[in-house]
């Protein structure tokens, strides 16, 4: 329930806000003097789109709050999710518009996006305009309302409808797009099939590349390797066959200091010294012989070398600049062709899953439909008398639930059917009913649903459009009728409707020439009279304006009392 509203800046209003309550609330003013801004305001805050021109010339911006009392707990919990917090017990939601076009959404003190308010606030408050009137000849709305007023039976497997149905579409999607890349996937198993056969023919190991560039590197310099190293071997241990080298100079060095080491206790940690550095030298004279050893000639071996480089440079210049990166290549294309090859198998799991799913949905379509005709049958026998009580004794509606093919919503095609006069062909509600007609049908539909729904708030902008006369005061009593079960919200321009509100604002409008402003009152019970007066008589309100008006505000009265309870 909406329990405060305040725009600012917003069309011609300057600053105004109202106070609601439970029950009919309405708002009525000149023509031009911004109604209809209340309605654009409550739209806004229910994330509607941000219009920049709707800006109060003038101004940087219109702001528009709202205030909520909220007990729904799973909607708290919504709240408290994207940071808001509620205010003594109620949620504030804000909106504002700037005249450059940007648009903020403030969700209990927490900013959001304009869709998070929409989705949160969607149950709270409904509102209905023109647009709404007109959705109401569509057959999708029609399933709406019927599906709505049908409740559990309904909504609880079309909900598991709409799960299978999704599922469905999706799988009719994947199966489509399998088939139709049938002879590319078969194209690219061919391809790595060749590859990967290619690879396992010649077999290359990590790194095989760079360690036979660095072999053939090493054979086509082997003399001079050789030769540096034969040089190395000589001087460490001097010329084959002769005494001499750095060996035999260490070993001689060794020999005359051992008799100083006998006698001096620091010559002995030099005569250790000399030691280490002989078997050192010892053995490194060794490796080096081994490494010369090793520079013996292999003949062939630099051919062979250049043969297996140009097999791994075949497969490097296709799979990879390097045989690490072609082994890579090789196990993601393993990979990919696992899931190639397993795309046939993946086809007949979809096709014999798409039957199945489609099983299910014929039988729960099936259970939908024979609800829905329940349903529409004890709906039209509660709209029917609202239709009558509306000045439309003679009407006659129904629901027709014919038999269609699965969809997202069922196998049934709604229309709703309508003959205002007796003997009148039952057609499409859209093909034959009036502007007049279509809001007394729709108010009709309103009452009935909201009998039986959780409590929202109700807006109504123009619900009496195309009527007038006793038909407006009956209007009036069925919009005062659905009060009872959930708070209203009624912009009207028919004094007969308004006569009905428990409580009365009206958008007063001012003019200094250059700009007109509006604002909103609270009109006394002592000054309906006036008001009322004033909507039926035009600027000049008369005395017997308001003496009709006076019998008006007491019918009223007295309506309300008989189908109010005390609130």
């Amino acid at each position: 329930m909406i329990t405060e509203l305040r725009i600012a800046d917003l069309g011609v209003i300057n600053d105004a806000t109202i106070n609601l309550h439970p029950g009919l609330t309405v708002v009525t003013g000149e023509t031009g003097a911004g109604k209809t801004m209340i309605v654009t305001g409550l739209g806004l805050l229910l994330g509607g789109r941000a219009d920049p021109r709707s800006v109060r010339r003038g101004s940087e911006r219109a702001r528009v709050e709202g205030r909520l009392k909220i007990e729904n707990a799973e909607l708290l919990q919504q709240v408290k999710a994207v940071g808001g917090e509620l205010d003594d017990d109620e949620l504030i939601v804000a909106r504002h518009v700037t005249a450059a076009g940007r648009s903020r959404a403030y969700l209990g003190g927490a900013q959001v996006p304009a869709n998070v308010c929409a989705e949160l606030t969607a149950t709270l408050v409904k509102i209905h305009g023109q647009a709404e009137q007109e959705r109401l000849t569509e057959a999708d709305r029609q399933r709406e309302l019927l599906d709505r007023f049908a409740g559990t039976p309904v909504l609880e497997p079309l909900a598991k409808y709409s799960t299978l149905w999704a599922e469905e579409r999706g799988a009719q999607t994947e199966l489509a797009q399998l088939r139709k890349q049938a002879q590319s996937r078969a194209r690219e198993i061919d391809l790595l099939k060749f590859g990967l056969q290619e690879i396992e023919r010649i077999g290359p190991a990590p790194g095989e590349d760079i360690a036979l560039a660095a072999e053939a590197v090493r054979l086509q310099s082997a003399d001079d390797l050789r030769d540096s190293a034969q040089s190395a071997v000589h001087a460490l241990a001097g010329p084959e066959d002769e005494a001499g080298g750095a060996l035999a100079m260490l070993y001689a060095a060794r020999k005359a200091f051992e008799s100083a080491t006998s006698q001096d206790p620091a010559a002995a940690q030099l005569g250790d010294r000399l030691a280490e550095a002989s078997y050192q030298l010892t053995d490194l004279t060794a490796d080096l012989a081994r490494y010369l050893d090793s520079l013996e000639s292999q003949p062939g071996r630099l051919e062979q070398i250049a043969e297996r480089r140009a097999q791994l440079n075949a497969l490097t210049r296709k799979y990879g600049t390097t045989c690490d990166e072609v082994l890579q290549w090789a196990t993601e294309s393993a990979v990919r062709l696992t899931d190639l090859e397993q795309s046939d198998e993946r086809i007949a799991i979809l096709e014999t899953r798409i039957e199945e799913v489609k099983t299910e949905l014929t039988s729960l379509a099936a259970d939908i439909g024979t609800a829905r005709r329940a349903a529409a049958t004890r709906f039209t026998e509660l709209v029917l008398p609202e239709l009558a009580a509306l000045a439309m004794p003679h009407a006659r509606l129904n629901f027709e639930v014919s038999s269609a093919d699965l969809g997202s919503s069922g196998a049934d095609r709604i229309d709703l059917v309508f003959a205002a006069n007796p003997g009148s062909e039952l057609r499409s509600l859209g093909r034959v009913a009036s502007g007049g007609e279509l809001s007394r049908v729709r108010l009709a539909l309103e009452v009935v649903l909201a009998a039986g729904q959780d409590a929202a708030t109700l807006v109504f902008d123009e619900v009496d459009a195309g009527v007038g006369g006793k038909v407006a005061v009956e209007v009036g009593r069925r919009l005062a009728r659905l009060s009872r079960h959930t708070q209203v919200v009624v912009v009207t321009h028919l004094a007969q409707v308004a006569a009905f509100a428990d409580r009365h604002y009206v958008v007063v409008k001012a003019d200094d020439g250059q700009v007109t402003t509006s604002g909103v009152v609270q009109v006394a019970d002592e000054d309906r009279a006036i008001e009322l007066a004033r909507m039926m008589a035009g600027l000049d309100t008369t005395e017997s304006a308001l003496a009709h008006a006076g019998e008006l505000v007491e019918l009223a009265a007295s309506a309300r009392a008989s189908v109010i309870a005390p609130r």
